[in-house]
């Protein structure tokens, strides 16, 4: 995972953001091409996650265009040093950041503000019959979640936790 700085040009007219740009990306090591945009809105202490796609594996460069949040990733991927540990970042719009997360690392965030607007880039296309999740609160992970008593899908709450997965991305 890379947290990434983003440079903004302000004026008094407003601001003005470039969100990606391919060659600066190759810079930093970040050499995949994204084939589809995602806008995801959520209200206070929604908790989205821990998502992640089995086959045909997703990476994501995400970005906060309203609000707070705290975006978690946990590393799925066989063979990984880091395997199984996990990375927060708060992301918000007053701190112009990306975070890239490679395929095969487990995606999810929660909102702290009062709404929030995320925007993220994926390299590969969401199917969801491919799609596989994570327990969010997996006592084993110890997944530091800056809110209480979060909002949370149904669906969300039942993943297992990652001792009980078998079917891990194919990276």
């Amino acid at each position: 995972m890379m947290l990434i700085d983003l440079d903004v040009y302000k004026d008094t007219r407003g601001s003005f953001l470039e969100c990606y740009q391919k060659e600066r990306y190759k810079e930093h090591g970040i050499n995949v091409d994204f084939v589809q945009d995602n806008h995801s809105h959520s209200t206070k202490n929604v908790l989205r996650g821990m998502h992640f796609q089995v086959n045909h594996p997703q990476g994501h460069l995400v970005y906060v265009v309203r609000g707070d949040i705290f975006d978690v990733g946990v590393d799925l991927r066989r063979g990984s040093l880091t395997f199984g540990q996990w990375q927060g970042f708060r992301l918000s719009e007053f701190r112009p950041q990306q975070l890239f997360l490679p395929a095969g690392v487990a995606h999810g965030f929660c909102t702290l503000s009062d709404k929030a607007d995320i925007l993220y880039k994926c390299t590969d296309y969401f199917d969801p019959d491919d799609e596989g999740g994570l327990l969010w609160c997996d006592s084993d992970l110890g997944i530091d979640w800056p809110i209480d008593n979060p909002i949370i899908h149904n669906r969300d709450s039942g993943f297992p936790v990652l001792k009980e997965i078998f079917n891990l991305p194919n990276i």
